[in-house]
C-alpha cells in the first residue's frame, strides 16, 4: 500500500518542482489543489504527472477540507505537505511503514521541521521542535480556525521521528511580509474574538498535547501588553535565537514585526468599530 498526496498551491511556480520530486518518485497518487494560480502552477503539476484541481481560495480551514474530503484519493492515508516543502528519503519510508502496517491504530502523525533561512536550518529561532499535521487518515480528521488551523482527530495520533525540510522564504523577503500581512489580519480578528469571549482554557495548560499547550498560550498571549517586544525576548533569548547568527537575527525581528501588525490592525479594528479615524 502506498501513500496519496495533496498539495495545495498558489502561484508556487519557484516551490513546486522540488516538493513534487520528493513526492513523485514514491506516490503515484498526488493531488495538487490550486487557487488559480497565474504562473506556471498548473503546468508544473500536470507535467509531473499530478492531478490538478481548482477551487478559489476562502480560508486555509475551508481548503484543506474540501481537499481531504471533496476529492477522492486511492489510498486511505493522506500525506498533506505544504509546496515549499521538501520530502527526505527517511520520513517516506517512515510513513510508507505506517500506511503498510496492519496493526496500526493511530490515525494521524505529527512531524517536526526544519525551517530553512539563508542557507542554514535556524533551528533555536523557529521553535523548534513544532509537531504540525502532516500525514492523516482523511475521514478521521478536520480542523477548526480559519487560520493556523487547530486539527480536531477522532482517534489516536501520532509522531514521526524523521524531519521535513521547510523553505519558507524560496519566494523572497516580499513574498514573507505578504504572507504574514495577510495572516496578521485574521490573527487580529481571531484576537478579538478571544477577547470579547473574555475565557481561558487554564486547564489546556497542563494538557499532554503540545498543540493544545500552545493554543491555549496563544489565548494568553492575545492579554498581553507590548507583545511585539516579548515576542522577540522569547525567541531571541528564551529560545536561543541568538545562537543562530544573523539569520537568528533577522528572523526574529521579522517575528516581532508580525506581531506588531497583529496589534496595530487590532487597534484599528477596535476604533473602526467605534467609529473613529484611522
Amino acid at each position: 500500500m502506498s501513500i496519496s498526496v495533496l498539495i495545495m498551491t498558489l502561484n508556487e511556480e519557484e516551490n513546486l518542482p522540488r516538493c513534487l520530486a520528493s513526492v513523485t518518485a514514491w506516490s503515484d497518487d498526488v493531488v495538487v489543489l490550486d487557487s488559480f494560480s497565474t504562473d506556471r502552477t498548473v503546468e508544473i503539476a500536470r507535467a509531473a504527472g499530478a492531478r490538478v484541481f481548482q477551487r478559489v481560495y476562502d480560508n486555509e480551514r475551508d481548503q484543506r477540507h474540501y481537499g481531504m474530503h471533496e476529492i477522492n484519493f486511492k489510498y486511505p492515508w493522506l500525506y498533506i505537505p505544504d509546496a515549499d516543502e521538501v520530502t527526505p528519503p527517511d520520513l517516506r519510508d517512515e510513513m510508507l511503514a505506517v500506511a503498510t502496517d496492519p496493526e496500526e491504530t493511530r490515525v494521524a502523525f505529527r512531524v517536526r521541521y526544519r525551517n530553512m533561512f539563508m542557507g542554514r536550518w535556524i533551528r533555536r529561532s523557529s521553535l523548534y521542535p513544532t509537531w504540525i499535521m502532516r500525514l492523516v487518515r482523511p475521514d478521521r480528521v478536520k480542523l477548526e480556525r480559519l487560520i493556523n488551523c487547530t486539527w480536531m482527530v477522532d482517534g489516536p495520533e501520532g509522531k514521526l521521528e524523521s524531519h521535513f525540510d521547510h523553505f519558507s522564504f524560496n519566494k523572497g523577503l516580499d513574498h514573507w511580509f505578504a504572507k504574514h500581512n495577510a495572516y496578521s489580519t485574521a490573527e487580529a480578528k481571531e484576537s478579538l474574538h478571544s477577547l470579547e469571549r473574555g475565557e481561558v482554557d487554564w486547564r489546556g495548560l497542563l494538557s499532554r498535547v503540545p498543540s493544545e499547550r500552545r493554543r491555549v498560550l496563544k489565548e494568553l498571549s492575545f492579554r498581553m501588553p507590548c507583545r511585539p517586544t516579548l515576542r522577540f525576548l522569547y525567541m531571541y533569548i528564551l529560545r536561543g535565537g541568538i545562537l543562530d547568527g544573523r539569520p537568528g537575527l533577522l528572523y526574529c525581528r521579522m517575528l516581532a514585526a508580525y506581531e506588531l501588525m497583529i496589534v496595530a490592525k487590532m487597534d484599528e479594528m477596535r476604533r473602526r468599530a467605534r467609529g473613529l479615524p484611522i
